[in-house]
Order: structure tokens, then C-alpha cells, then sequence
């Protein structure tokens, strides 16, 4: 009996080790880089998914690279709306761990950065005006997708514990969508100051600060050349009268439609500005090539109802565009890493048929 009772337990061990190694097995295979990706995507390898729920999105490198600040709405992590977080690049824990808030936990928060030296970030918020998630616009009657251009936001620079250590804008009306340049030298920044949503440049204080664009439409989503001599944006040009008068109408009450945007180049003053894409449909989310002569950006110009979104690169002069990723709902929001060995982006990918939106980390291969 004894014998067999040994034997029993010795059986038993193996088959918990190899239940183990198969589970194992599982969730690295759900997770391993030839999961995440597709074959046509020759240029990132080594991809690793670094969040597994809620929506995250906006992810920008610290100038180390060694972390990651970003923005997300995840209910299990206390975020009712969009909050910003931070994490180690290396960290692959984040589904059964909580990354460190960083900003107030209160409002609505969008567009993080990290500044010069790591230990502060900026970012916009809405906290001053109310604690609570501001509302969220209905849906339209007339089906039409709009973007939500809050009053309240101001841009705040923050310790990495979640201190506001000073407040750039304190204009009344939209201050939000600030990047900084690798240079360290400025911040750029979209406003409504001027009546229409334009882009501002400031130094690192808030002071100085200049107007560079002053086109009707919406600019937005700017980022600064390697060499911090240039800024790539998005924007909208409505042009015949009822584009115009729409553009106004929804501008009055708070609202963009960001369905029609190409991308805009333009010396760091302002000068030289030139249009690179016209492919129609909704071109954003755009960021230099390390090379400084490419851009890689999102774009769902081939779709035929608005979805997929995928990666794009053109070059600077609008030549050459080549298409980067293949997933068939969602990729944008791609950013290299300073030393330009690395991409991270945000995806619908792996998400199990939800709407759930995740970060993903990858090398990069030219």
C-alpha cells in the first residue's frame, strides 16, 4: 500500500507540474511576439503587449527611455476617465499589477510628457473646474463621430508621486495637447485662445509664448523634429461654406469632428508650412522617423467605413508612403523611443473581440 500510495503522490506532482507547464504555455503563447503580430509587418519585431485592459493610449517615452508616461480609463485601476500613469519600459506585469498614478486621480487628463530630467511630467486636466469625469457627448443624430474640446483643460506639471508643482495656462478655454522637444528647450501646445484651435509654442516656464499657426481648422497633435527645428501635425481645413459653417457650429459648442485630416510640416517659427498627405479620411497621430526625414503616422484612408485603422510612413516631402502595421481595427499613437531602437503604439489587437484598447511595445527594424 505504501508503495503504491509513493507512486500515487509521485503521478499526481507530474501531472500539477506539466497542468502548470500547459497553462504556462497558454498564456505565453496568447502574449508572445508571433501572436501580436502579422506577417507584413516587417518593421516591428520583439513585440510585447504591456496592458491588458481599458483603454490606454498616449504613450511617451522618458528621455532615458527607461519608462513610460501614459493615459487610461480603466475602471479596475480607479480610472473613471482617462488619468495618467507610469511604468518601468520592461514591465509586462500590468495584468495583474497597478502601474503608479501620476496625476490628481480627479477630472479628465490627456497628453502627458515627460520633461527634461525625468522627475516631472506635464499634462492637461480638467480637475480645477470639477473632481468628477466631465460629460461625455451623445451620440449624434445624424451619426456623426465628434471629439469632445473641453474649457476647462489647463496644462499642469506634475512630480512623479502626483504633486502639481505648477500650472502653465490659465487662459479661459481649451490648453492641452503639449509635447516637448527633444532639444528640452520648448513645449508646443494646442489653444483656443485666438477663437480657433491653433498651435502655440512656450518655453519649458509657460513663458514666451508664440503663436505658429492661424489657419481655420483644428491643429493638433504636435511633436517636435530629433533635432527640435520642426513640428509635424494634424489638422482639419474646412474650406467650402458648409464645411465652415459645420466646423463653427460644433466649435461653438465644444466639439471637433476629427474624421477628415491630413498631415502639416512647418519650421518650429511657423515658416515653411506645408501640407504632406492627401489621402483623405482621418490622417493623425503623427511622430518623427529617428532620421528626422520620415514620418510614421495613423491613418484609415484605405478603409471604406471609417475602420481600420493602421500605420503609415511617408517621408517628409510626402513621397513614399508605406504601410506599416495590418490589424483590422485599430493601431495609432506611434512613438519611438529616443535612441529610435524601440516603437511603442496603442492597438485594438489580442483583445478578445472587446473594445478594450492596449499598449504594445516592439523593436524597431528600418
Amino acid at each position: 500500500m505504501k508503495p503504491f500510495y509513493c507512486f500515487f503522490i509521485i503521478l499526481l506532482l507530474f501531472s500539477c507540474v506539466q497542468n502548470k507547464k500547459e497553462k504556462t504555455q497558454v498564456v505565453e503563447d496568447k502574449y508572445s511576439s508571433s501572436s501580436l503580430s502579422y506577417p507584413e509587418e516587417i518593421h516591428i519585431t520583439n513585440i510585447k503587449q504591456l496592458t491588458f485592459g481599458g483603454d490606454n493610449a498616449e504613450a511617451y517615452w522618458s528621455f532615458d527611455d527607461s519608462r513610460l508616461v501614459f493615459q487610461a480609463k480603466n475602471d479596475l485601476w480607479g480610472a473613471k476617465c482617462d488619468q495618467m500613469f507610469i511604468t518601468d519600459t520592461n514591465n509586462y506585469n500590468m495584468h495583474t499589477s497597478i502601474p503608479d498614478l501620476v496625476s490628481t486621480g480627479f477630472g479628465r487628463t490627456t497628453c502627458s510628457y515627460f520633461l527634461p530630467g525625468d522627475s516631472t511630467i506635464l499634462y492637461a486636466s480638467t480637475h480645477l473646474s470639477d473632481s468628477l469625469c466631465p460629460p461625455v457627448p451623445e451620440r449624434r443624430e445624424d451619426g456623426k463621430y465628434v471629439w469632445p474640446i473641453y474649457d476647462s483643460f489647463d496644462i499642469f506639471i506634475s512630480d512623479l508621486k502626483g504633486n502639481i508643482i505648477h500650472q502653465l495656462t490659465d487662459l479661459d478655454g481649451y490648453d492641452a495637447e503639449a509635447t516637448v522637444s527633444p532639444k528640452g528647450d520648448k513645449i508646443v501646445f494646442t489653444s483656443i485662445r485666438s477663437g480657433d484651435l491653433e498651435l502655440y509654442t512656450c518655453n519649458l516656464d509657460g513663458t514666451n509664448v508664440k503663436q505658429i499657426t492661424n489657419e481655420l481648422g483644428y491643429d493638433g497633435g504636435a511633436f517636435f523634429s530629433n533635432d527640435g527645428s520642426k513640428l509635424i501635425f494634424r489638422a482639419s481645413r474646412p474650406k467650402a461654406k458648409d464645411e465652415i459653417e459645420e466646423y463653427k457650429s460644433l466649435l461653438a459648442n465644444g466639439l471637433v469632428q476629427p474624421t477628415n485630416m491630413e498631415l502639416f510640416i512647418c519650421n518650429v517659427d511657423g515658416t515653411d508650412l506645408r501640407q504632406i498627405t492627401s489621402l483623405g479620411g482621418a490622417n493623425w497621430a503623427p511622430f518623427f522617423h529617428p532620421s528626422d526625414q520620415k514620418i510614421i503616422f495613423s491613418s484609415n484612408h484605405k478603409s471604406k467605413r471609417g475602420f481600420p485603422f493602421n500605420l503609415f510612413m511617408i517621408d517628409v516631402d510626402g513621397s513614399n508612403l508605406k504601410q506599416i502595421t495590418y490589424d483590422n481595427m485599430f493601431d495609432a499613437f506611434p512613438v519611438f523611443s529616443n535612441d529610435g531602437q524601440k516603437i511603442v503604439f496603442s492597438s485594438n489587437r489580442n483583445n478578445g473581440g472587446t473594445r478594450e484598447t492596449n499598449l504594445f511595445i516592439a523593436d524597431w527594424k528600418d
